[in-house]
């Protein structure tokens, strides 16, 4: 089983490949995709697109998940992130992949056992759960990889 995670944004897209093989878990592949504000909109919503699709055609996961929308003060930028949001869920949707969506809450409480958990308490986690020789940097992949790291947990135990 192969899942690849998603913490969707229009300046640092991160990405975790994560394959769970009976009780072994391990991270394929993570990283993260920059780009300038100074790029025009569209243009970066492309990148997003291509780079998803370049992931998906690589690892071809059997799932796909995505972190959902936070609480943003600034209604242009929670605009701007639903953009990128709809372009990463149609990548998957194009492939085929099966989807879900998490909220950063569901996603710390399922990785990290607490929904108010830091950052670098979730990478602590997921240095030790997919057994990493470091903490799995930058932080929009550390992100990614927890959203998979979710998705294989619900799977797992439904609610």
């Amino acid at each position: 089983m192969r899942i690849l995670g998603v913490d969707p944004g229009t300046v640092a897209l991160g990405y975790g490949v994560v394959e769970k093989n009976g009780s072994d878990c391990r991270a394929l592949k993570f990283g993260c995709l920059k780009l300038s504000s100074k790029v025009p909109f569209p243009t970066r919503l492309k990148r997003i697109y291509d780079e998803i699709v370049r992931v998906i055609n690589e690892f071809q996961p059997d799932q796909f998940a995505v972190e959902d929308l936070f609480y943003a003060e600034n209604v242009k930028v929670a605009l701007k992130m639903g953009h990128g949001r709809g372009v990463v869920l149609l990548a998957a949707v194009n492939h085929g992949i099966p989807t879900a969506e998490y909220s950063p809450r569901e996603i710390k409480q399922s990785v990290a056992g607490n929904g108010a958990a830091s950052k670098e308490q979730v990478q602590r986690m997921l240095q030790h759960l997919l057994m990493l020789d470091g903490p799995p940097e930058p932080l929009d992949a550390s992100d990614a990889l927890a959203v998979a790291m979710c998705h294989l947990h619900r799977m797992e135990s439904p609610i």
